[in-house]
């Protein structure tokens, strides 16, 4: 007898390329087992499935949440700015801001 697996897809995003794995985990399997599972830390080593932020469908979960069928796992790196800094920076410089915050 086979163990039952579902679908899910693992996402993870950096500023020139997007990837988008599609994957058979286990049933009951955790977003942990499920990042170990899919081959990513193999290509992005960087990943740290127990210190990294991760989310199911855009709202942060823990590691060891159960993903369902269907879900959709996103890995979160870190920002490399403050945007609240990014935002008083620019208000002290005077520079007008459009929205999207890019420069005018």
């Amino acid at each position: 007898m086979s163990e039952e697996k579902i679908k899910i897809e693992l996402v993870y995003a950096l500023p020139t390329e997007q990837q988008l794995f599609k994957i058979e985990v286990p049933k009951g399997a955790t977003i942990a087992e499920a990042v170990r599972l899919s081959g990513i830390l193999a290509k992005y080593p960087e990943i740290d499935p127990e210190k990294g932020k991760f989310g199911i469908f855009g709202k942060l979960s823990k590691i060891d949440t159960v993903v369902r069928e269907k879900d959709r796992i996103e890995i979160y790196r870190p920002l490399i700015a403050d945007p609240k800094e990014v935002r008083r920076k620019r208000a002290e410089e005077g520079k007008p801001m459009k929205k999207g915050g890019g420069d005018l």
